[in-house]
Protein backbone atom coordinates (compact mmCIF):
# COMPACT_ATOMS: atom_id res chain seq x y z
CA UNK A 1 0.00 0.00 0.00
CA UNK A 2 1.34 3.46 -0.90
CA UNK A 3 1.15 5.39 2.35
CA UNK A 4 1.69 8.80 0.81
CA UNK A 5 -1.57 10.44 1.91
CA UNK A 6 -2.40 11.92 5.29
CA UNK A 7 -5.58 12.92 7.02
CA UNK A 8 -6.12 14.89 10.20
CA UNK A 9 -9.07 15.63 12.42
CA UNK A 10 -8.93 18.42 15.00
CA UNK A 11 -11.48 18.31 17.82
CA UNK A 12 -12.58 20.53 20.67
CA UNK A 13 -12.88 17.61 23.10
CA UNK A 14 -10.21 15.25 24.39
CA UNK A 15 -12.72 12.51 25.18
CA UNK A 16 -14.23 12.79 21.70
CA UNK A 17 -10.71 12.72 20.27
CA UNK A 18 -10.03 9.31 21.72
CA UNK A 19 -13.34 8.00 20.43
CA UNK A 20 -12.63 9.48 16.99
CA UNK A 21 -9.13 7.94 16.86
CA UNK A 22 -10.64 4.52 17.54
CA UNK A 23 -13.33 4.98 14.88
CA UNK A 24 -10.75 6.13 12.32
CA UNK A 25 -8.49 3.13 12.92
CA UNK A 26 -11.39 0.69 12.74
CA UNK A 27 -12.77 2.19 9.52
CA UNK A 28 -9.79 1.62 7.22
CA UNK A 29 -6.28 0.24 6.86
CA UNK A 30 -4.42 3.36 8.01
CA UNK A 31 -1.39 3.96 10.17
CA UNK A 32 -1.75 6.20 13.22
CA UNK A 33 0.81 9.01 12.92
CA UNK A 34 -0.27 10.80 16.10
CA UNK A 35 -3.19 11.16 18.45
CA UNK A 36 -2.77 13.62 21.29
CA UNK A 37 -4.18 16.51 23.21
CA UNK A 38 -2.99 19.92 22.11
CA UNK A 39 -3.16 23.42 23.53
CA UNK A 40 -6.45 25.05 24.30
CA UNK A 41 -7.95 21.71 25.33
CA UNK A 42 -8.16 20.37 21.79
CA UNK A 43 -7.25 16.94 20.43
CA UNK A 44 -5.85 15.93 17.06
CA UNK A 45 -5.65 12.63 15.23
CA UNK A 46 -3.47 12.14 12.14
CA UNK A 47 -3.42 9.02 9.99
CA UNK A 48 -1.39 7.94 6.98
CA UNK A 49 -2.24 5.51 4.22
CA UNK A 50 -3.39 5.27 0.65
CA UNK A 51 -5.87 7.89 -0.54
CA UNK A 52 -9.01 5.77 -0.31
CA UNK A 53 -8.17 4.45 3.16
CA UNK A 54 -7.42 7.96 4.48
CA UNK A 55 -10.68 9.26 3.00
CA UNK A 56 -12.66 6.44 4.65
CA UNK A 57 -10.89 7.00 7.95
CA UNK A 58 -11.54 10.77 7.97
CA UNK A 59 -15.18 10.23 7.02
CA UNK A 60 -15.68 7.79 9.91
CA UNK A 61 -13.88 10.10 12.32
CA UNK A 62 -15.95 13.08 11.22
CA UNK A 63 -19.16 11.18 11.93
CA UNK A 64 -17.88 10.00 15.32
CA UNK A 65 -16.63 13.51 16.20
CA UNK A 66 -20.03 15.06 15.61
CA UNK A 67 -20.33 18.35 17.55
CA UNK A 68 -16.67 18.33 18.68
CA UNK A 69 -15.26 18.58 15.16
CA UNK A 70 -13.21 21.75 14.56
CA UNK A 71 -11.45 21.02 11.28
CA UNK A 72 -10.35 18.21 8.97
CA UNK A 73 -7.70 17.88 6.32
CA UNK A 74 -6.89 15.26 3.70
CA UNK A 75 -3.80 15.50 1.52
CA UNK A 76 -3.50 12.92 -1.22
CA UNK A 77 0.09 12.35 -2.32
CA UNK A 78 1.70 14.72 0.18
CA UNK A 79 5.13 16.11 -0.53
CA UNK A 80 7.75 13.73 0.89
CA UNK A 81 9.36 16.51 2.94
CA UNK A 82 6.28 16.78 5.19
CA UNK A 83 7.11 13.62 7.17
CA UNK A 84 10.66 14.56 8.26
CA UNK A 85 9.48 18.11 9.04
CA UNK A 86 6.69 16.72 11.23
CA UNK A 87 9.01 14.37 13.09
CA UNK A 88 11.82 16.91 13.50
CA UNK A 89 14.28 14.86 11.46
CA UNK A 90 14.85 17.28 8.55
CA UNK A 91 18.52 17.68 7.68
CA UNK A 92 19.32 21.33 6.99
CA UNK A 93 22.96 22.29 7.38
CA UNK A 94 22.73 25.94 6.33
CA UNK A 95 19.93 28.47 6.11
CA UNK A 96 19.45 30.26 2.86
CA UNK A 97 16.34 32.47 2.91
CA UNK A 98 13.97 31.55 5.76
CA UNK A 99 10.22 31.35 5.33
CA UNK A 100 7.64 30.95 8.08
CA UNK A 101 3.88 30.43 7.77
CA UNK A 102 1.70 30.48 10.89
CA UNK A 103 -1.93 29.32 11.10
CA UNK A 104 -4.71 29.22 13.67
CA UNK A 105 -5.47 25.57 12.85
CA UNK A 106 -3.29 22.46 12.57
CA UNK A 107 -5.31 21.20 9.60
CA UNK A 108 -5.00 24.50 7.74
CA UNK A 109 -1.25 24.65 8.40
CA UNK A 110 -0.70 21.14 7.04
CA UNK A 111 -2.56 22.07 3.88
CA UNK A 112 -0.47 25.22 3.52
CA UNK A 113 2.81 23.39 4.17
CA UNK A 114 1.99 20.78 1.53
CA UNK A 115 1.08 23.49 -1.01
CA UNK A 116 4.28 25.41 -0.18
CA UNK A 117 6.52 22.36 -0.57
CA UNK A 118 4.91 21.39 -3.88
CA UNK A 119 4.97 24.90 -5.36
CA UNK A 120 8.67 25.78 -5.19
CA UNK A 121 12.12 24.33 -4.64
CA UNK A 122 12.29 24.68 -0.85
CA UNK A 123 13.26 22.39 2.02
CA UNK A 124 10.84 22.18 4.91
CA UNK A 125 12.73 22.48 8.18
CA UNK A 126 10.05 21.94 10.79
CA UNK A 127 6.30 21.71 11.20
CA UNK A 128 5.26 22.46 14.76
CA UNK A 129 1.70 21.53 15.70
CA UNK A 130 -0.14 23.30 18.49
CA UNK A 131 1.99 22.32 21.49
CA UNK A 132 2.84 25.39 23.59
CA UNK A 133 1.43 27.51 20.79
CA UNK A 134 -2.09 28.24 21.99
CA UNK A 135 -3.48 25.77 19.45
CA UNK A 136 -1.71 27.41 16.49
CA UNK A 137 0.80 25.76 14.16
CA UNK A 138 3.68 26.88 11.97
CA UNK A 139 6.06 25.65 9.28
CA UNK A 140 9.61 26.83 8.55
CA UNK A 141 11.41 26.38 5.23
CA UNK A 142 14.58 27.40 3.45
CA UNK A 143 15.81 27.86 -0.12
CA UNK A 144 16.57 30.72 -2.47
CA UNK A 145 14.81 34.00 -1.75
CA UNK A 146 12.60 33.65 -4.84
CA UNK A 147 11.68 30.03 -4.08
CA UNK A 148 10.91 30.75 -0.42
CA UNK A 149 8.85 33.82 -1.31
CA UNK A 150 6.84 31.80 -3.84
CA UNK A 151 6.33 28.86 -1.46
CA UNK A 152 5.32 31.11 1.46
CA UNK A 153 2.90 33.08 -0.70
CA UNK A 154 1.28 29.94 -2.11
CA UNK A 155 1.04 28.17 1.26
CA UNK A 156 -0.29 31.29 2.97
CA UNK A 157 -2.87 31.74 0.21
CA UNK A 158 -4.19 28.20 0.81
CA UNK A 159 -4.47 28.88 4.54
CA UNK A 160 -5.94 32.34 3.94
CA UNK A 161 -8.75 30.89 1.83
CA UNK A 162 -9.87 29.12 4.99
CA UNK A 163 -9.63 32.35 7.00
CA UNK A 164 -6.98 30.84 9.30
CA UNK A 165 -3.75 32.63 8.40
CA UNK A 166 -1.97 34.25 11.36
CA UNK A 167 1.15 35.53 9.61
CA UNK A 168 3.80 34.82 6.99
CA UNK A 169 7.38 36.09 6.75
CA UNK A 170 10.37 35.72 4.44
CA UNK A 171 13.82 36.58 5.82
CA UNK A 172 16.30 36.89 2.93
CA UNK A 173 19.56 36.51 4.91
CA UNK A 174 18.77 35.05 8.34
CA UNK A 175 21.45 34.82 10.99
CA UNK A 176 22.75 31.22 11.19
CA UNK A 177 21.92 31.04 14.91
CA UNK A 178 18.22 30.84 14.01
CA UNK A 179 18.66 27.32 12.64
CA UNK A 180 19.61 26.03 16.11
CA UNK A 181 16.37 27.42 17.51
CA UNK A 182 14.18 25.64 14.94
CA UNK A 183 15.19 22.01 15.29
Amino acid sequence: MAKNSIGLIELGSIAAGMEVADAMLKAADVELVLARSICSGKYMVMVRGDVSAVNASIEAGSVAGNFSLIDTFIAPNVHESLFPALSGTSKVEKLEALGVIEAFSVAALLEGADVAAKSANVRLIEIRLAMALGGKAFVTMTGSVAAVRSAVDNGAHAIGKRGLLVNKVVIPQPRPELLNEMI
